[in-house]
């Protein structure tokens, strides 16, 4: 199974789209803690999904999403209710995958896990895994690599399970050459306009109107609360300009760290393998070992058939093509045997056969990479920043609580936080409720918090409130003005074109069904068609209400005419000389992809289908509270 989704990725891409899985480095905190107690917030199978749990797993996907744009996304989407809600639906899903997996037993061997870990970007250098950097990521996020490979291990098992689930997708290839043949339809065309423009420029609006068009619709003339504001931020970027770090404890840090800066020793090999199961018997045993001592003799004469060699006689499939070349590794990346015996040998030197799990291996090392150490004026700034942001660390935990007093316990200025903390005081343009944001910071909580009675008319601080991790925001209200309905004289321009285009939009929408009217009785009508033009459905040319309509009409006389009302108030007559169908072949490579996209669609549906039934077996209990309503 393991190896069909390995061969197979396309389909369990699709479905794991359905999923936010961090089967990547970059995200993969959800590898990086266990499980954490307090508040629930949903519970599957009787297990409970915390607060705490779903707190890191958004600031997870907040923080892949700002990987995927750049940085460039907008904090309200990052802290809407919405997307709290789709990742805890997320850590439902992968819950009950987890049961589904556990129950039936699927299994990811100790090969197929290292075999992953491998092929991860994040733990190669020069397109091969690392073992130093492998263990230098795991390290430091605190985990140690048993705990990582267990976590990961569940995500390859949900990847067995979104494949098996993918499998049954099956899309007839009737069905694609069809759907194929509507898509590459294509029609001639050419079109009638009657522009809302042109009738809006000659309508008439009276002051009666307006004033009875200001009356009717309230709401469109609605500004709503908005206010101005007053703030400062506490974080751990204002804190490390505050920090410095004394030369000795730079050289001490360097001192008492050599494993961190020293680079292992690598080495590159090249083997040949050659198959011996296990439990093989004695006989067996030393056929295959006679085997690889005569081999080596071979290449102990001749070194220079051992690409020859490993091309032809090596089990191992995955390096025989390359001459049996493994590329580097360190310690700690290949089975034991196998790496004492590599890292005991001599350059070029042709080693006894070593027997492993996976047969017998005869090992040339054909390069070596001494250990070394980084100096210490490479990686002095490196240390400095460290050594800053810890400090600056600690230090925020030991004022924050001092910030977060200070706020409440002087509620009507923000200048003495300020002042004990050495923080800039700055301000805020007007910012509504909805979409305002404090500076650069567009926290939901913080805009409740100003829009609340206390802050917007009682003139108090807000409380400290996490806009984003290590970081608090206090802000108070300098100016209030309560949603209020703009004053006539200041919408009339703006409801005399909204009047104007109604009436544009009434009046070609009568002279342009006329003509349509007329062009059905073959009548002959005024105006100037436009240049003929050929459209295909699959490739949009004309808004999405004039595509169905052009392509819903009936083509068995030409012409034919329809019309259509556009979004915008324009009204055009399509007049449609010409179809074309185009004949497709069984064999049309079109096809196949037709189907195999189809048939991914399917998939999704399925295994979305699945999941649906495994909330229900696993009896799914959301106590997640809703959003706070807007003020």
């Amino acid at each position: 199974m393991f190896e069909a989704v390995r061969t197979n990725k396309r389909v369990a891409q699709v479905i794991l789209a359905i999923l936010i899985v961090p089967f990547a480095f970059f995200g993969m905190d959800a590898y990086f803690s266990d499980s954490a107690s307090g508040k629930e917030v949903a519970t599957v199978g009787g297990a409970p999904i915390s607060e705490a749990e779903l707190d890191q797993a958004l600031r997870e996907q907040q923080d892949r999403l700002r990987s995927a744009a750049g940085g460039e996304v907008d904090r309200a989407l990052l802290e809407s209710d919405a997307l709290r809600r789709a990742v805890l639906d997320n850590l439902i899903n992968q819950r009950a995958l987890a049961l589904y997996a556990a129950d039936n037993r699927f299994v990811v061997t100790p090969q197929q896990l290292q075999a992953t870990i491998a092929a991860l970007p994040a733990f190669q250098e020069d397109g091969r895994f690392s073992l130093q950097r492998y263990e230098t990521l795991l390290r430091a996020q605190g985990m140690s690599p048993a705990m990582f490979e267990a976590r990961l291990a569940q995500d390859v098992r949900v990847q067995q399970i979104a494949l098996s689930v993918g499998d049954a997708g099956f899309a007839p290839k009737v069905s694609a050459r069809r759907f194929l043949a509507a898509q590459l339809e294509e029609r001639t065309i050419r079109e009638l306009r009657f522009p809302v423009a042109r009738f809006a420029a000659e309508a008439k609006v009276t002051d009666e109107q307006v004033a009875a068009y200001y009356e009717a619709n309230p709401a469109r003339f609605e500004r709503p609360a908005r206010l101005k504001a007053e703030y400062v931020v506490f974080d751990r970027a204002a804190l490390e300009s505050q920090v410095s770090v004394a030369d000795g404890e730079i050289r001490a840090f360097y001192d008492s760290n050599p494993d961190r800066f020293g680079v292992a020793e690598e080495r590159q090999a090249r083997h040949i393998l050659l198959p011996l199961e296990a439990d093989a018997g004695e006989a067996e045993v030393q056929k295959v070992m006679a085997e690889a001592k005569a081999l080596v003799e071979e290449l102990r004469k001749d070194p220079a058939r051992f690409a020859n060699l490993a091309k032809a006689k090596s089990a191992d499939t995955g390096s025989a093509g390359r001459g049996g070349d493994l590329g580097f590794f360190g310690r700690g990346a290949m089975v034991g045997a196998f790496e004492d015996a590599a890292f005991a040998q001599a350059k070029d030197e042709i080693g006894e056969p070593v027997r492993s799990e996976f047969g017998v291996h005869i090992i040339q090392v054909t390069d070596i990479k001494p250990a070394s150490v980084r100096a210490f004026d490479a990686v002095r700034d490196e240390i400095a920043a460290e050594l800053r942001g810890q400090a600056a660390g600690r230090r925020f935990a030991e004022l924050a609580e001092q910030f977060a007093n200070t706020v409440y316990e002087q509620p009507d200025s923000l200048a003495p936080v300020a002042e004990a903390l050495k923080l800039q005081v700055r301000s805020t343009d007007w910012i509504s409720r909805d979409g305002g944001r404090v500076g650069e910071h567009a926290s939901e909580a913080l805009l409740s918090a100003l829009f609340a009675d206390d802050a917007a008319k009682g003139g108090r601080n807000t409380e400290a409130i996490e806009v984003a991790p290590n970081t608090l925001v206090a802000a108070r209200v300098k100016q209030f003005e309560a949603a209020q309905r703009l004053p006539l004289a200041e919408v009339k321009d703006r409801i005399v074109d909204d009047l104007r285009r109604e009436a544009g939009a009434k009046q070609a929408a009568e002279q342009g069904a006329a003509a349509l009217a007329a062009l059905g009785k073959g009548e002959q009508v005024a105006g100037q068609w436009a240049a003929e033009r050929k459209l295909q459905r699959g490739a949009p040319g004309l808004p999405a209400p004039a595509m169905q309509a052009v392509f819903s009409a009936p083509s068995d006389k030409l012409p034919a005419h329809v019309g259509v009302a556009l979004p915008e108030g324009d009204y055009v007559v399509y007049r449609i000389d010409a179809v074309d169908r185009p004949a497709i072949a069984d064999d049309d490579p079109r096809v196949a992809a037709v189907a195999a996209q189809y048939g991914q669609l399917l998939a999704e549906r399925d295994f979305s289908a699945f999941l649906a039934e495994l909330r229900q077996r696993y009896q799914v209990e959301v106590t997640l509270p809703a959003a706070p309503p807007a003020q």
